[in-house]
């Protein structure tokens, strides 16, 4: 069985995947959302990738170094042992900027012996949409460029032989050497020196970065990990946080339900960002906020549920009909129509944001302002939009509905909207939002619960299940003591609940049923167990669920409820967060006393 034993390094300007056995499988350039040079992941054949094929193979392991976002995958062999060490540059310069090229490093260290590969160097430029030409420089660099249609070019420095790489000869590996990928000529020659301390200066970044990260009393490498991913999904341009690396890595095998995650969610940015403000990373705060002042720059400005990374907000969505698929799941996806739905959660997360925000910085006077208006604006549209219906956190393509979830967060919008106004001592504002808060709750309770299920529903009217609803008590709308919040968790488990996992929902949609686990809704699940009182079986599934991560405690989007293997986007925002915010729930309301916590911290 095949999973997504992937490792994704990168630098907050894009990103890649290094297979388990050392392949670079993914990466798009320069950027994120750029077309791929390498996208082995989604067709096998032709989707072009960088392999290291030893001779004499005896065993390959890989793992992070500790705390970094540099991937070492150890290559064992009968004439040799060798490291190849994965990384995209980034440290900040004399000059106090951030260096992040977009570059793909990758440093072979010899350990000991003379170990011999062959490399296969496959880049397919532009979604491998056309020929990739490959030929070797008088300049000394390997030159990539596209022979037809959209014009694409990519450079290899290697301080191996280039005709030895392009041949695909065997090489012994006598000593330390390095291969570069650059999207951009180098203006300075690359030679080991240079490569070795972009290597240490990268690896010095990360690891003041992850020594920042809250510590925690127990779970901190699996914190710690999904921190650093968070973190690679931010977009240092623009502020933007991605939900996901790739497109179309399909939620079940075979079928359609295929994405192109690699965009920025108000929803997803904003609930990564208030996890990463909550271990102590601010400054993706600020930039996120300033990306949200920057696509609002007029107090009419209409919201859409996602945004391009640089502010885009026509994101057409078109198939790329030559690439097979990952394991054949067509189609292959480009862009994303759901940009144009209406979702009215999105508001009410939003201002969970800004109201974090406003309680933990003293915020300067015209950033304060600026975000003033911003609630205010987005008051005005849950005002007008809050009775109406939408296409809900899912992103349901078909018909509208009332979802409640998307009430649940309108009244959020409400809530905070109030709490901001009170710190701000706009006390006019209080009182007029207090009516609209007491409004929405009164229709949801009225009109969101079923008698005949004792527990919320996915939408008004209806007996169907949502694990979404779980989130009315995460977001203060409901106690957790509460017995109705207590029924329609027991509800939902029962009825979404499937060996260990959780379902979304069951019931069809635009594409059919639903066949897989989406990964983040078994962590809220686990969560509201732990709050109504089952901590130990929600610790028992949390310490199940984090071993269905891949060899490197990593998460897709979705898991499959057979065989467990990872389905979906990857690595995902959603997953990750969960992990961190289900650890954090466990360490805030499982330690008693101080000495305690302290105890464990020392240990």
């Amino acid at each position: 069985m095949k999973n997504l034993n992937y490792g994704v390094i990168g630098n907050c300007r894009s990103a890649a995947l290094i297979s388990e056995k050392g392949s670079l499988d993914w990466v798009c350039l320069p950027q994120f959302d750029s077309s791929s040079a390498f996208a082995k992941i989604l067709d096998q054949e032709i989707g072009g990738s960088f392999e290291i094929i030893p001779e004499n193979l005896l065993e390959i392991k890989q793992e992070y170094r500790s705390k970094t976002n540099i991937l070492k995958t150890r290559f064992e062999c009968v004439d040799g042992v060798f490291e190849v060490l994965d990384f995209m540059p980034r440290f900040l310069t004399d000059n106090k900027e951030y260096y992040a090229p977009p570059d793909v490093i990758r440093f072979f260290r010899l350990v000991y012996g003379k170990p011999t590969f062959r490399l296969k160097y496959d880049p397919k430029l532009d979604y491998a949409r056309n020929q990739t030409e490959n030929i070797i420089s008088e300049e000394g660099f390997i030159k990539s460029f596209t022979t037809k249609g959209n014009y694409d070019s990519l450079y290899l420095y290697s301080s191996f032989d280039n005709k030895a790489i392009l041949d695909g000869e065997v090489i012994s590996l006598e000593k330390n050497e390095f291969c570069l990928i650059s999207y951009n000529q180098k203006l300075l020659e690359q030679d080991i020196e240079r490569v070795y301390l972009k290597l240490q200066r990268t690896k010095t970044y990360w690891l003041n970065w992850s020594e920042k990260t809250k510590l925690l009393p127990e779970y901190n490498e699996q914190v710690t990990r999904s921190a650093l991913v968070l973190k690679l999904l931010s977009y240092q341009k623009s502020g933007a946080v991605l939900a996901a690396l790739t497109t179309s890595l399909p939620e079940t095998i075979g079928e359609v339900r295929n994405w192109d995650y690699r965009f920025c969610w108000i929803r997803d940015g904003s609930m990564v960002v208030k996890i990463l403000t909550q271990l102590g990373h601010y400054n993706v705060a600020k930039r996120y906020l300033k990306f949200i002042m920057d696509i609002l720059p007029e107090k009419n400005e209409k919201i859409q549920i996602m945004y391009g990374i640089n502010c885009e907000k026509k994101l057409t969505e078109y198939e790329l009909e030559h690439l097979s698929g990952y394991e054949n799941s067509k189609p292959v996806r480009v862009g994303n129509a759901a940009y144009k739905q209406k979702q009215n959660d999105i508001y009410g997360i939003l201002l969970d944001l800004i109201h974090q925000q406003f309680e933990t910085f003293e915020n300067s006077l015209e950033h304060s302002e600026e975000l003033w208006t911003i609630v205010r604006s987005i008051v005005k549209v849950v005002e007008a939009n809050w009775k109406k219906p939408d296409r809900g956190i899912w992103e349901i393509r078909g018909r509208s509905l009332h979802f409640t979830f998307s009430k649940v967060m309108c009244w959020v919008a409400f809530d905070r909207a109030v709490k901001i106004a009170s710190l701000l001592k706009r006390d006019y504002y209080v009182g007029k939002w207090k009516v609209l808060r007491h409004s929405v709750k009164d229709d949801i309770l009225k009109k969101a619960w079923s008698r005949e299920k004792k527990a919320f529903t996915q939408y008004y009217g209806s007996e169907d299940m949502d694990a979404s609803v779980l989130l009315m008590e995460t977001y203060g709308f409901i106690d957790a003591k509460d017995p109705k919040f207590k029924s329609t968790v027991l509800t939902i488990q029962k009825e979404l609940e499937h060996d260990g996992l959780m379902y979304r929902y069951k019931n069809q949609d635009d594409f059919g049923t639903p066949k897989s686990a989406f990964t983040i809704c078994s962590f809220w699940m686990i969560n509201s167990l732990f709050k109504i009182g089952k901590k130990k079986e929600a610790r028992e599934k949390f310490e199940k669920l984090l071993t269905y991560s891949n060899h490197l405690g990593l998460f897709a989007e979705d898991i499959d409820f057979a065989t467990k293997r990872m389905l979906g986007n990857f690595p995902q925002a959603y997953s990750h967060l969960a992990i961190v915010e289900t650890a954090l729930n466990f360490s805030n309301v499982n330690i008693d006393d101080e000495d305690n916590l302290l105890d464990q911290l020392t240990s």
